[in-house]
């Protein structure tokens, strides 16, 4: 009886780890590569905005050169170009640069769950990530690493609770290059929503 309780133990103190830090997501292959187009968006934004920064995969928890595989490429320069839409909207960043890095995880999933509240589409799959870029972005610059992971898993639960059936249904992340032409107009809807999400997360601090 001890035994079987202890080995219940060990395997709930297991569970987190891949959820943690994305790396070890194993026997799901659209939550770890989730976490890797997720990782890869955010090294090339902050190439973007900030050059000077050099950040890696693995100070994000990721494994060295996971982002030299050319489908994950493909995925991340996508929603890249998804994501340069949002960026144009002065609203939005003003909005979103309010966010703090050390939001409660309540308030992140409740911010995060209104942008698939009424539908799914790459637009909103990227105002997520835009959403968690920021908050990264912001951990990285202030020098609290720990909530990197952190921030990640809060990503990771959302794609498996709203989003995992709809991954598998665009035929996996590389759905999103298969729907390249339809961009503009989810970014469009995107920013609108993630706008409505921030003003909602900024009522509730």
């Amino acid at each position: 009886m001890a035994d079987s309780r202890e080995e219940e133990k060990k395997e709930r103190d297991q569970e987190p780890q891949g959820a943690v830090g994305g790396e070890d997501v194993i026997d799901d292959p659209i939550l770890e590569q989730g976490a890797v187009v997720l990782r890869g968006y955010v090294i090339e934004r902050i190439n973007t905005e900030d050059p000077d920064r050099h950040v890696s995969s693995e100070d994000l928890g990721g494994r060295p050169n996971e982002q030299q595989d050319p489908h994950i490429k493909d995925v991340v320069e996508q929603l890249i170009k998804i994501a340069d839409e949002l960026n144009r909207n002065a609203e939005l960043q003003r909005l979103v640069n309010q966010v703090q890095d050390n939001c409660a995880k309540e308030v992140f999933m409740t911010v995060a769950r209104s942008i698939f509240a009424d539908g799914i589409n790459w637009g909103r799959v990227v105002a997520l990530f835009h959403l968690a870029y920021r908050l990264i972005y912001k951990a990285l610059t202030s020098n609290h690493l720990e909530n990197i992971r952190t921030v990640i898993s809060w990503v990771l639960q959302i794609i498996r609770e709203k989003i995992y059936s709809w991954i598998i249904q665009q035929g996996g992340w590389e759905g999103v290059i298969h729907g390249f032409s339809r961009w503009r107009t989810v970014a469009i809807v995107a920013s609108v929503v993630l706008v409505a999400s921030i003003v909602y997360y900024r009522k509730t601090r």
